[in-house]
């Protein structure tokens, strides 16, 4: 098993304060767009707040029968492998030197892996603070093989949406740049041979405390990547799908405008949202990943799967975004108001077009590769991305842009979730085919790519604070 860290020998470590307060705007007020105001005097108190909310450890497990205790973090991972890393280069933020940085979450500390206002044409825009986040494959690929590619694609759409939301919660906005030449990039960073570049994202507001940039000449640390497996198999497949939706500095020339999506109205109208005042801060630090959900006769409010809904269909900011790729379709277990079933759900006029009627919890489990966790949440989603359409605007590497943009949904779907008092997990194992059948989809109404479930979770007595 792969370490859960990476980490820079032989470079400067610099402490990110403590302690600080969370943002205090209401979760699904920060979902909804609306931008907090978490004022930091620094930029390490900045840099703190944003990464303690996004990226950081939340809590942990200790496993009864040994002992052992293991990290969780406050991005989603599949399996809690975690395979993003998260880089930033920063640019006159006060009391902070500008240069190059590594995020180390075991401590909570910044590595510096080069000093100097670096040259930032491959980098992204002279924001003061660009994120790249990168992805080590071999996490998931040692337990989960040639599947893994889909799951640190996740991954990198829950990262972006803990990054993006964060930062509205402390009052910035944030930008994600998908299409870059990766080997210009990769080599500008200086990662290490198992990192791949995946998303940069800009940075910028009025909470970002500035100055003037430094003018000193670079210094570069580098810094040796620590080994994370004295063994690594190789995945053909996966080093394959990657090098094809890799970009050149010649495919970066331009983005094709993406198709618009199909639009329905839904013949059943969503009432409105259930509301909820927690904080974001406790929200993002708060949310888990649910083992299961309790059956039985507990259920969800309309109203709440209204408000849960809604937040999927709030605008993504990134330049491969302008054309949502992934419908949602629902299997509703449990929900006051709803008849069990199956559903499409249409955003543009919050309605449901019924599919299927009938008790559908032993469909989902079994479609989900069989897990109860499906059958036993109030409800549970097919994630159906429309390939051929983001092939059309993006080439190859709109493979990358629909898995991107399920897991940005699946992040959202976990902070409302948790924001009403619910929890989620997100499923990347089901049965591609039968779910294509079970929904009655024709090969040009996309594929799945992600399963999603939601209900009351069952306590978990392993989890530490």
């Amino acid at each position: 098993m792969p370490g859960p860290f990476r980490h820079y020998e032989g470079v400067p470590v610099l402490d990110l304060p403590a302690d600080l307060p969370v943002p205090e705007t209401p979760a699904l007020e920060v979902l909804h767009g609306v931008s907090g105001a978490t004022p930091a005097s620094d930029g390490s108190t900045f840099l703190s707040q944003l990464l303690f909310c996004s990226a950081a450890i939340s809590a942990s497990k200790r496993v009864p029968s040994t002992g052992y205790r293991y990290a969780l973090r406050v991005n989603p991972s599949s399996g809690n492998l975690h395979p993003t890393e998260f880089h930033f280069l920063t640019r006159g933020l006060k009391k902070w030197p500008d240069g190059l940085y590594h995020y180390r979450p075991s401590a909570h500390m910044a590595e510096q892996r080069a000093l100097g206002d670096l040259e930032r044409k491959p980098a992204g825009s002279p924001a003061p603070i660009v994120f790249l986040l990168t992805s080590i494959a071999w996490r998931e690929a040692w337990k989960y093989r040639d599947r893994a590619y889909r799951y640190c694609l996740h991954d990198m759409g829950h990262a972006w949406q803990a990054l993006a939301l964060a930062a509205r919660a402390i009052g910035c906005d944030s930008f994600a740049v998908g299409h870059f030449p990766d080997d210009e990039v990769a080599q500008f960073w200086r990662l290490h041979e198992d990192e791949w570049p995946m998303l940069i994202v800009e940075l910028r507001g009025r909470s970002v405390p500035v100055r003037e940039p430094d003018a000193c000449k670079t210094v570069w640390y580098g810094g040796h990547a620590n080994q994370l497996s004295s063994e690594r198999t190789a995945y053909t497949r996966i080093e394959g799908i990657h090098r094809a939706t890799k970009l050149s500095n010649r495919a970066c020339s331009g983005i094709s405008a993406a198709e618009p999506a199909p639009t329905d109205s839904g013949e059943i109208k969503l009432p409105p949202p259930a509301s909820s005042r927690r904080a974001f801060g406790e929200v993002a630090r708060m949310r888990r990943s649910a083992l299961d959900f309790q059956g039985g006769m507990q259920s969800m409010s309309l109203t709440q799967l209204s408000a849960i809904l809604a937040v999927t269909a709030r605008p993504l900011f990134a330049d491969f975004a302008g054309a949502r790729f992934i419908q949602l379709y629902l299997y509703s277990h449990r929900v006051d108001g709803l008849q069990p079933g199956v559903y499409r759900f249409w955003p543009e006029g919050a309605g449901l077009e019924q599919i299927k009627s009938g008790d559908q919890r032993v469909a989902a489990a079994g479609l989900s590769l069989g897990q109860e966790i499906a059958g036993n949440a109030c409800v549970a989603f097919s994630m159906i991305g429309d390939l051929e359409r983001a092939a059309r605007a993006h080439g190859d590497r709109g493979y990358r842009y629909v898995h991107f943009e399920a897991g940005a949904i699946g992040h959202r779907l976990y902070l409302a979730a948790e924001a009403l008092g619910l929890g989620a997990t997100g499923i990347g194992a089901f049965y591609d085919d039968e779910v294509h059948r079970y929904l009655n989809l024709a090969p040009e109404q996309g594929q799945v790519v992600y399963h999603f479930a939601i209900g009351y979770p069952v306590p978990d007595p392993r989890l530490e604070t």
